[in-house]
């Protein structure tokens, strides 16, 4: 790998490292049982583009933890949702130059393929399963994919994945 691509990863590792141990990290080692603004702090940095993070993960340790599960439900869907429309607003404002060393052309063109053939249905399935909806979301933005569609179709995937996991671990 060369230093350019290395420098980037060790940076968001770095933060997302931080994150995590500031928030939740602090909380477990006083003692204390995390609440909802570490998970939705969290929560909302893994669903942005550039901190590709397990958070469904996240939100079985707080299902285990026995936290409020409406609660935690909504704050999962709320963070979820803003951050993805941050990564559909950067990639709507930003050049395919950019994003292409960020996410790489290779991913860009992947995402790009898959919306441009399957549309509604890719940011469904996207969103539904845990695979990367962040990225697909910021390429969604670039190809200025349709915004009501995109909103509503990452909803209704969020919400069934989430009450799936709910369903599977409570």
């Amino acid at each position: 790998m060369r230093s350019k691509t290395i420098i980037p990863i060790i940076v968001i590792s770095v933060i997302a490292i931080l994150l995590s141990s500031f928030t939740i990290g602090r909380q477990i080692f006083l003692g204390r049982q995390p609440d909802i603004v570490s998970f939705s702090t969290i929560h909302f940095a893994g669903y942005l583009f550039f901190l590709l993070m397990p958070v469904e993960l996240l939100f079985i340790y707080y299902l285990i933890e026995d936290f409020n599960i409406p609660i935690l439900l909504v704050a999962a869907l709320a963070t979820a949702m803003v951050a993805q429309i941050i990564d559909y607003v950067i990639g709507y404002l930003v050049s395919n130059k950019v994003i292409n060393k960020v996410i790489g052309e290779k991913k860009y063109k992947n995402t790009k393929k898959y919306i441009d053939k399957y549309g509604d249905l890719a940011v469904f399935v996207f969103n539904t399963l845990p695979l990367s909806s962040s990225i697909l979301s910021l390429v969604a933005g670039m190809l200025r994919y349709r915004f009501r569609n995109f909103v509503i179709y990452s909803f209704v995937g969020l919400l069934i994945k989430y009450s799936a996991i709910v369903l599977l671990f409570s």
